[in-house]
């Protein structure tokens, strides 16, 4: 599903991610853990697309990214903290974002609701809903269109311990129904527990794979 060959990229002359060639096969979980600043959210930016690196290529599904291309073409995901209209519903913000690509399907948007637990707040504000509920609803917008690929970095943040065993749940869903699925997460039970694979990060370079 994704190729990322020999890809460096520096900051002000620093590099980052030094010259990482790694393969993540099509419809597993695959971990990717290391201390602040290993790299992790910035290997997912370059294969979202949302950075070109300064060296090296990215394929998806084997085509070439930033050629074939800008951004991969069915992707969900969660980068950093989710970003919702505060003054709109959770209905809302979905419908809001759906419509970036398309008619939104309001069927698939509330029964997305219903699978992350949302099902009784979608017409409340944003702005009222807890740090778990943000959460769950950031969950709710990467997987709303069933994309292929999935990049979820730390997805269960703000979660209690009943969220966190409903998005595991919901993240094997996905993994059965065909998504391939970049996890990066600093809990090792939630790597332990769902990842087929778990890549090592440390100084921009992949050190270890097991899996």
């Amino acid at each position: 599903m994704i190729r990322v060959e020999q890809v460096s990229h520096a900051f002000h002359g620093v590099r980052v991610l030094q010259d990482i060639s790694v393969s993540f096969e099509k419809g597993k979980i695959h971990g990717i853990v290391g201390n602040n600043g290993s790299g992790k959210t910035l290997l997912f930016k370059v294969i979202c697309g949302y950075l070109k690196p300064h060296q090296g290529t990215v394929w998806i599904a084997g085509k070439q990214l930033g050629k074939a291309f800008d951004f991969p073409p069915s992707l969900g995901m969660i980068l950093e903290t989710p970003g919702f209209l505060f003054a709109h519903s959770a209905h809302q913000n979905l419908e809001l974002l759906w419509a970036l690509r398309g008619k939104p399907d309001r069927a698939a948007i509330q029964e997305t609701l219903n699978r992350v637990g949302l099902q009784a707040v979608g017409n409340k504000k944003v702005g009222k809903f807890s740090l778990g509920m943000r959460q769950r609803l950031g969950i709710a917008q990467a997987i709303m269109e069933s994309p292929e690929l999935l990049i979820l970095d730390e997805p269960f943040n703000g979660l209690d311990k009943q969220g966190v065993r409903d998005i595991r749940d919901l993240l094997r869903e996905q993994r059965q129904r065909g998504a391939t699925i970049l996890l990066a997460s600093h809990i090792s039970a939630d790597i332990e527990e769902l990842c087929d694979t778990v890549h090592e990060m440390d100084a921009g370079r992949i050190q270890r794979v097991t899996g």
